[in-house]
């Protein structure tokens, strides 16, 4: 009884531990990982620049332009990202329309 117990324990461990292998990420969810990481730097580096600026005594007008810089720092960053998930897409319509093809052919 107790034999039979514990070679169903390590059956179950054993196939729990294959099932919990590491899953292949995605081309699309490497590029939203990136794409997080490379905000959440962002965000950290506007925190820093703005303690910086907090933290001296700076005429508004370069006040000013810091804020832009980093909006427009920001929304290059959006664009740019925005501009490869669309080039991801299309690659992949691309590669489906292909296999339709040799589907069908």
């Amino acid at each position: 009884m107790r034999i039979s117990l514990m070679v169903l324990m390590m059956t179950a461990f054993l196939t729990g531990g294959a099932s919990a292998s590491p899953k292949k990420m995605t081309e699309k969810a490497i590029m939203h990982q990136r794409q997080k990481q490379e905000m959440k730097a962002l965000k950290l580096k506007e925190k820093y620049e703005k303690q910086m600026v907090k933290n001296q005594d700076l005429p508004k007008a370069v006040r000013a332009q810091m804020k832009h810089h980093m909006e427009r720092e920001q929304r290059r960053l959006r664009n740019r990202q925005k501009d490869q998930r669309q080039e991801l897409k299309d690659r992949q319509r691309i590669l489906r329309e292909g296999y339709k093809q040799l589907g069908s052919g």
